[in-house]
């Protein structure tokens, strides 16, 4: 299955509690951090949710 690396670009200050949550639940947690997902519906609706936020590397 093919991965999706996920980078933090912007802050969650002043942001709502559901982008927070979502960025939480991608392990997302400081600025400039990398995660590997696996590509899949659940966490593309997550990206979509924060991509103002985020910065996605397929």
């Amino acid at each position: 299955m093919a991965t999706i690396k996920i980078r933090q670009i912007k802050s969650r200050i002043g942001m709502s509690k559901v982008e927070c949550r979502t960025l939480d639940s991608l392990g997302l947690k400081k600025m400039n951090k990398v995660v590997e997902h696996n590509d899949n519906a659940a966490v593309r609706g997550m990206i979509r949710r924060v991509s103002h936020l985020v910065r996605v590397e397929e």
